[in-house]
């Protein structure tokens, strides 16, 4: 049986375009107050059905690239059955079918354990919702 189950939930702007958020610190931060030093599962959840969560490298361009993708493999047109929001906005909901909206990663000695170029990002593709909560989840 676990020692510990701690979860927050993390309120983030997105603004109103496209973005891949870095919630790598804010998981830091979080474990540093919940984990204490010990072994277990830090589980990220975005709960909106036009979000996801993703692992992937920031700041050298594997980001902007993320989007570049998403809008090809995505685009933001008049094909989609889901037509309210914005022009496009159908292709949202399908996002989290190729970025799902959560992650569990290991926390070793209350470390989140992450690759070196790794970073735990929100993907959110939706201008229509700029205000979007993350449940962090700390069990161990």
């Amino acid at each position: 049986m676990p020692d510990t189950f701690a979860t927050h939930l993390l309120s983030v702007t997105t603004g109103r375009t496209e973005m891949v958020m870095d919630l790598t610190e804010d998981c830091t931060q979080f474990l540093d107050r919940t984990a204490q030093g010990r072994d277990g599962l830090l589980n990220v959840f975005v709960p909106h059905a036009t979000a996801g969560i993703a692992i992937l490298e920031t700041g050298a361009g594997s980001d902007d690239d993320l989007l570049t993708a998403l809008q090809t493999l995505l685009p933001a047109d008049d094909r989609w059955r889901h037509r309210h929001g914005s022009p496009g906005h159908g292709r949202d909901h399908v996002l989290p079918a190729l970025v799902p909206p959560h992650a569990t990663l290991p926390v070793i000695g209350g470390r989140l354990e992450l690759g070196t170029w790794q970073s735990v990002c929100l993907v959110d593709t939706n201008v229509d919702n700029a205000d979007r909560q993350v449940r962090l989840s700390f069990l161990g």
